[in-house]
């Protein structure tokens, strides 16, 4: 490695460790000497304007940087052309390359903004002291960074999803042993599988509405809700009632829910629209992997020792995930960071007046209006707005359909076929193997088709033309059921039903990609709570589903009733079929009327 390629790598990581968890502390405690950020560095200048009130307080005062501040226009380094009134101005370069903060940009730096301010400035509505980024190429803008650097957050951001998902299903692999341990029924032990499902159905509601507020971000919260998630593991799995197991397995939920609902949001925050539905798309399969290989792991080690195991196992997972996450896993929000650089500026250049977009709104935020965005709204959305409903309840029935199987494949697999838990739990590969093709098929799809329909530089799309898919995905749901319940019995190979359960993972992830990026575009200020109240709406038939699946397909005829109860599941789909064309074709209309689509 040359001299160069090593120097870009240490900077490169020095970049990345400075916005973890450790890198923070680190730089806190040092005040600043330990993963610095380039405004604690010597010889850092901030852009002029944000000094103008301290200069005219302190005229002969150093600041605490050691620098004593310009009264003149004549010591800038560059001059530009003031984008608001077409005169010169000057320009601070405080880091090689880097320009002063743009005064129309949001948080994605697409504008230049004046270093000094004037009176047409001011009427125009630029304010002097609102921090945003230095210029569109600024490196901290998380949009701007490596393509290198985005795919190794994604990853983490994957595994961190993987890690808490997982959660749900693997402890359904021990279910049989804990009934016979505990000496309760079948539907009494699910009730772990239930309470954990809507635990992380109701947790966003409370949980992810914190990573949106400046002073918090994404990284804080899902690093001290996921050490909280590996510590309950440890209590769960020493239990030796029910009594104690049940509210452990909610807590767990609860807590571990903010990657569930945020994760979306945080690779939002690294990639432009355009590019958003290939990284989408990626955290969509590690979200598949969570429930599918769950009964795959906690199969083989409830079958060589007992259902505990299934515990331990996700006090490992998520405790090296945890340990990972630490060090490797920066901040990504923009307000967040902009917000550490308002309180660092504001101590370099002694205005305290200096703000970002974030701390002004939250500043004129009520406790009320925050109670509003965070409880209300979402059910105000789920509840009148019909696109939002009609879509949630789609979604949600495919999500109970999910872990409805997780009840069927041990009469199919265990009773038909006879295999054991860890046999079983292969199985379920071909749900992961369908959503690997679906998203394959979905990438090409982009390729083609969607990134050509973007405007705006990559920056908006009609939202209905990302239903296509949601075409495909929803005639294939039905057909997939119909294989698998209709293929199901001993006397068929048990390939057979698997290659049709590989049609539902397809269906399902292209399902899934269309209308929760559908539901991103068509509220796009309220992004938050659409998919929080698309969370929540879903997990509770995903909870609900497994408790009387069994029942039902008993019911109907012992292990024959695996048919019937699928195709009475199927015909449910095949209702459901109309919504994405319904709103290809009047969406836009329908959203011509609500108050809160765009």
């Amino acid at each position: 490695m040359s001299a160069a390629s090593l120097s870009s790598f240490l900077f490169t990581m020095s970049d990345l460790l400075r916005e973890t968890f450790i890198g923070g502390i680190l730089n806190i405690v040092s005040k600043g000497k330990l993963c610095p950020y380039p405004d604690q560095q010597p010889g850092f200048r901030a852009p002029e304007h944000y000094y103008q009130e301290w200069q005219a307080a302190h005229p002969d005062a150093i600041d605490p940087y050691g620098h004593r501040p310009s009264t003149s226009s004549t010591t800038s380094d560059a001059t530009a052309i003031n984008p608001n009134t077409g005169s010169a101005t000057a320009t601070k370069r405080g880091i090689a390359g880097e320009k002063g903060p743009t005064p129309d940009q949001k948080t994605d730096g697409r504008v230049e903004e004046p270093t000094q301010s004037t009176d047409t400035d001011t009427e125009k509505g630029w304010d002097p002291n609102l921090v945003t980024w230095y210029g569109p190429d600024d490196p901290e803008n998380p949009r701007n960074w490596s393509s290198a650097k985005k795919a190794f957050v994604t990853s983490q951001l994957c595994l961190l999803t993987f890690s808490v998902y997982i959660g749900s299903s693997i402890y359904t692999a021990g279910i049989v042993d804990l009934t016979m341990q505990f000496g309760v029924s079948i539907t009494a032990a699910t009730l772990g599988l239930t309470l954990f499902v809507i635990g992380y159905g109701v947790g966003p509601m409370f949980l992810s509405p914190l990573s949106e507020v400046p002073a918090l971000g994404r990284m804080r919260i899902y690093i001290i809700t996921l050490a909280i998630f590996v510590c309950i593991q440890v209590p769960t799995a020493l239990c030796d009632n029910l009594g104690a197991l049940l509210p452990l397995r909610f807590v767990a939920g609860f807590i571990g829910s903010p990657c569930l609902a945020t994760g979306g949001a945080s690779i939002a925050d690294i990639y432009i629209p355009r590019k958003r539905a290939y990284a989408i798309g990626i955290w969509g399969i590690s979200a598949v992997c969570g429930p599918v290989l769950g009964p795959l792991l906690g199969g083989f080690a409830a079958d060589a020792e007992d259902w505990r195991w299934t515990i331990w196992i996700l006090l490992w997972l998520s405790g090296g995930t945890l340990a990972f996450l630490i060090f490797c896993l920066p901040e990504t929000s923009g307000a967040n960071i902009l917000h550490k650089r308002a309180r660092r500026l504001r101590k370099l250049t002694g205005n305290e007046n200096l703000k970002t977009e974030g701390e002004i709104e939250q500043a004129h935020m009520s406790v009320k209006e925050a109670a509003l965005m965070t409880l209300v709204r979402p059910f105000i959305l789920m509840l009148t707005e019909p696109i939002v409903f009609f879509l949630n309840l789609y979604i949600a029935l495919v999500y109970g359909l999910l872990y409805l199987w997780f009840e069927a494949f041990p009469i199919v697999y265990i009773v038909d076929h006879g295999f054991n838990g860890g046999q079983e739990g292969l199985a379920f590969l071909g749900i992961f193997v369908g959503a690997l093709i679906g998203y394959l098929f979905f990438c090409i799809y982009c390729y083609f088709y969607l990134e050509k329909q973007f405007e705006q530089d990559g920056m908006y799309i009609v939202p209905e033309k990302r239903l296509l898919p949601a075409f495909a995905g929803g005639i294939l749901l039905p057909i997939s059921i119909f294989w698998f319940g209709w293929t199901s019995s001993s006397s068929i190979p048990w390939i057979v039903p698997t290659i049709g359960s590989a049609f539902f993972g397809m269906g399902t992830f292209i399902l899934f990609q269309a209308v929760l990026n559908y539901l991103g575009d068509a509220y796009p200020r309220y992004g938050a709570s659409v998919l929080a109240g698309n969370d929540f709406f879903r997990s509770g038939l995903g909870a609900a589903f497994p408790l009387f699946a069994r029942a039902m397909f008993n019911n109907l005829g012992g292990p024959g009733g695996v048919a019937w109860g699928s195709t009475l599941v199927a015909l449910l789909s095949v209702v459901m079929i109309p919504i994405p064309w319904v709103l290809w074709k009047y969406g836009a209309r329908i959203r011509k009327y609500s108050k809160y689509a765009d």
